[in-house]
């Protein structure tokens, strides 16, 4: 271990500019990519199996990956200015009938206070949108 002034947070010493995380696609990244596009996503750039999707300051790396268990688990929070112009947006763009396994949730109060609208994608991945 370290010794505590290794280890420990100083204030100005780094910055982090950009936090991307890899989202996989599940068995169909064609799918999953056009369903993050008819939300609303643009594609910044694409490689094999990759793409970086963004829609205003939120950005992330779809990936052509596979695995149950880690989509299953995996939870995104993301930070809207309309939580209600979100939710009506996700129903009226049609991705909730058109895509098997996507669901959503309502607006609703969490224990934890936030007013959050739960969204599925084709993977599995759970988004909370607040």
């Amino acid at each position: 271990m370290l010794p505590r002034q290794e280890w420990l947070y100083v204030p100005g010493a780094m910055t982090i500019t950009a936090l991307k995380p890899f989202i996989p696609s599940g068995k169909d990244f064609a799918a999953a990519r056009s369903f993050f596009l008819e939300l609303g996503f643009t594609v910044n750039w694409e490689g094999q199996g990759l793409a970086e999707l963004q829609l205003g300051a939120a950005v992330f790396l779809l990936q052509d990956f596979h695995n149950p268990v880690v989509q299953e688990n995996l939870m995104m929070f993301v930070r809207v200015d309309d939580l209600d112009a979100w939710w009506k947006h996700l129903q009226e763009c049609g991705v909730l009938e058109r895509y098997p396994g996507v669901r959503a949730k309502a607006p609703t109060v969490y224990p934890w206070g936030l007013r959050e609208v739960h969204l599925i994608d084709p993977a599995g991945v759970c988004w909370h949108f607040a």
